[in-house]
């Protein structure tokens, strides 16, 4: 159980058909949170898409460019912002002097407003771009593979295990845009170039990009997001103290992604491994038997280099690559979603609206890495339109800050390597534990005795 707890974090199961929610307008005191007033809420229209919708939810239908896209039916919060927070529990705004600026407050723009700041030329997805990308990274791949190999010393080794995990997780990111359709407009080619690229590194495409999309149609929403989503208060008092220190101690929430694919979180049924979980419809059984097939096909492949190769040649050519590729996984999701300096809202009942929730996105710079892994650190915008092929993020995002104002986060400079984001990391991860178990806007706590031996569970 503790070791299921602490690999549970990476993955995502998809968009519930129905999810009763209870409203609760006012915080707990107990739980030193914002005072709400409950907002006016409406029905948005149709979003302007470039393509046509039959029915919600999308995950029903077989469309796999648009299965990770916008929902097209959303709540958007209208009117002034009449809410009144209390700046309690560490929540610091650091907003220009005599501004206040709330977080979680409605924004003034509308999604609507961004797409419309974003030049067109944006959102053309170019097949032949995209395979170049794919060329670049499989030559590189290989190439370091048998330089590594060549010159097969203890100098050469750990710099080939860093430049190879990386390069993993630069094709898992060309396979993820993939499953967001925003590789090409031709979902034949999207799904041939994911299998091949997820299946290399032990990803298996289609169950990845079914529950996948879960996490990009509930982003912030604190039940109904599951990537890096957090814990209720109740739930984390639940926890005995080795799982506690386990799913908030480095590097052990940096090791959950591929746990996390066959096995989902407590509570949670279901593998992305098998045609009958409960994270697919039944439509969907024969891509998630292909994608299973075509992992048995890598597995089975690494499984014989290990005889022809040895297994100490293929731990240092490929095993010890793939746990740096999951670290990367880990490090770059989990800082997509938490770790800024200011805390920021999640969501519960209407006061989610799919904007609201994609505005506590963060963007991050990686330096150096940025263009190795596809400017997957511009992540707000990738958020908001994820059919926006990564080659067009920088320059979609310069154009919508304007419209954005402080509810985009400007990330810090990185030095050639993100070492600054490290700090990042260690902070969060012994400053956002839990929130509250109601409230529909609701902040990241802290358990000040969650390292100390005299923690205990309480009710």
């Amino acid at each position: 159980m503790a070791a299921s707890w602490v690999l549970s974090e990476s993955g995502i199961r998809p968009l519930p058909r129905i999810y009763p929610q209870p409203r609760t307008s006012v915080a707990s005191k107990s739980d030193n949170l914002y005072k709400l007033r409950s907002l006016p809420v409406s029905r948005s229209h149709n979003l302007c898409y470039n393509f046509k919708v039959s029915s919600w939810p999308s995950y029903k239908r077989r469309n796999w460019a648009l299965n990770v896209a916008a929902p097209v039916n959303m709540d958007v919060v209208s009117g002034e912002n009449d809410k009144e927070r209390e700046e309690i529990n560490g929540v610091v705004n650091n907003s220009e002097e005599g501004e206040f600026f709330d977080p979680g407050a409605p924004p003034p723009f509308k999604l609507a407003d961004i797409r419309a700041a974003i030049p067109k030329h944006c959102w053309v997805k170019n097949p032949w771009r995209s395979m170049s990308y794919v060329l670049r990274d499989v030559v590189a791949v290989f190439g370091l593979a048998a330089t590594a190999a060549y010159f097969n010393n203890w100098v050469v080794w750990p710099l080939y295990w860093f430049c190879q995990g990386t390069m993993f997780w630069a094709l898992f990111v060309l396979g993820h845009d993939c499953g967001h359709g925003s590789f090409s407009n031709n979902p034949k080619l999207n799904s041939v170039v994911g299998h091949l690229l997820h299946s290399s590194i032990l990803v298996p495409y289609h169950g990845w990009r079914i529950s996948h999309r879960t996490h990009h149609q509930n982003h912030g929403h604190v039940e109904n997001d599951e990537s890096w989503h957090p814990l209720s208060k109740k739930i984390f008092r639940s926890l005995d103290n080795v799982t506690k220190t386990l799913r908030f101690t480095l590097p052990f929430p940096m090791l959950a992604y591929p746990f996390y694919l066959w096995s989902r979180s407590p509570g949670k049924k279901g593998s992305h491994f098998h045609p009958d979980s409960d994270l697919f419809v039944p439509n969907e059984r024969k891509d998630i038997i292909t994608s299973t097939a075509c992992w048995t096909a890598m597995a089975a492949l690494l499984v014989y280099l290990n005889f022809a190769m040895g297994p100490l040649q293929m731990l240092k050519l490929y095993g010890i690559p793939y746990w740096i590729f999951v670290m990367w996984l880990d490090f770059v999701t989990y800082l997509h979603h938490r770790g800024h300096e200011d805390k920021l809202p999640w969501y519960r009942g209407k006061e989610w609206s799919y904007l609201r929730g994609g505005l506590t996105t963060l963007d991050r710079d990686y330096g150096w890495i940025n263009n190795m892994h596809h400017d997957i650190g511009t992540h707000v915008i990738h958020h908001l339109f994820p059919q926006i092929p990564h080659y067009h993020l920088v320059e979609a995002t310069k154009a919508a800050k304007p419209v954005l104002g402080k509810y985009y986060r400007e990330p810090k400079k990185s030095r050639p390597l993100p070492l600054h984001l490290i700090g990042s990391l260690i902070k969060s991860m012994k400053e956002d534990h839990y929130v509250s178990d109601s409230g529909d806007v609701v902040y990241y706590q802290k358990e000040p005795n969650l390292h100390g031996i005299g923690s205990e569970k309480t009710e």
